[in-house]
């Protein structure tokens, strides 16, 4: 016991100060993408080409999609100008579907919950996660957040074994053909008032499953979504920053 209790105190406190200190973010990590139109050339389509998932269009303005993109970077390698950059901004989040289509403009800021919503789930919002066809990736940083490094306990935050315990899904995958009912059926199971975020790249739009005949684009196609969490998968910050912003907390 006396040994247990001495390595707990030389571990220390693991848990990071989120929100009031943004932790330290990995050199790889690809955050908010910075359009300069001033800077494309007349006609190029580089940066559409080279995109997986169609998120870029160069239509009337280059313009890309947070919602399909896959953070591949592979976009901004095409770019011969170097218009289209990955910055470090995690905070990518948005309520509404367009808010995630960006011009170059500064992104629009998530908007949280009605205040009578805020006042039920801002104390304690319990989540049911549902893999709706997903690779496991989105699933694994979501499992992330229960660890001691996160510890999204800490916001009353958790995610419950039922739906009938639950306030809302959080829902991962395109939503195959095999997962609609299924996923249908869990949003039915849930309580009123009830929550629904997709995160991730292939719960908001198919991601690069969009093109399949198996899967339906997301969750939105089937439930009515809150929140919407890009990424492919969405850093843990950025779905605890979500999230927070959902229920008032930042």
């Amino acid at each position: 016991m006396i040994k247990t209790l001495l390595a707990r105190l030389h571990q220390g406190y693991r848990t990071n100060a989120y929100p009031k200190k943004i932790p330290a973010l990995p050199d790889r990590f690809r955050g908010m993408p910075s359009l300069d139109a001033a800077a494309c050339e007349a006609g190029c389509t580089c940066c559409a080409g080279a995109c997986p998932t169609s998120a870029v269009s160069t239509g009337g303005g280059v313009s890309l999609d947070l919602g399909a993109c896959t953070f591949c970077a592979e976009c901004a390698a095409a770019c011969p100008t170097q218009a289209l950059r990955f910055g470090r901004g995690f905070e990518l989040s948005a309520r509404n579907r367009n808010d995630l289509l960006t011009t170059g403009n500064s992104p629009v800021p998530c908007a949280p919950l009605e205040p009578r919503l805020r006042s039920l789930f801002g104390r304690s919002l319990k989540l049911r996660q549902v893999s709706a066809g997903g690779c496991g990736a989105c699933e694994a940083d979501i499992n992330v957040l229960s660890t001691i490094v996160w510890d999204i306990g800490r916001f009353g935050i958790q995610v419950v074994a039922s739906p009938r315990h639950a306030d809302g899904l959080i829902v991962t995958g395109p939503v195959t053909e095999n997962m609609r009912v299924a996923l249908k059926k869990t949003y039915d199971a849930l309580p009123s008032p009830k929550l629904v975020i997709a995160c991730g790249a292939c719960a908001i739009s198919g991601g690069l499953y969009r093109t399949s005949t198996h899967q339906h684009g997301g969750a939105g196609s089937q439930v009515p979504v809150d929140l919407y969490i890009p990424g492919c998968p969405p850093h843990p910050l950025t779905i605890l920053h979500g999230l927070l912003r959902l229920i008032g907390r930042v």
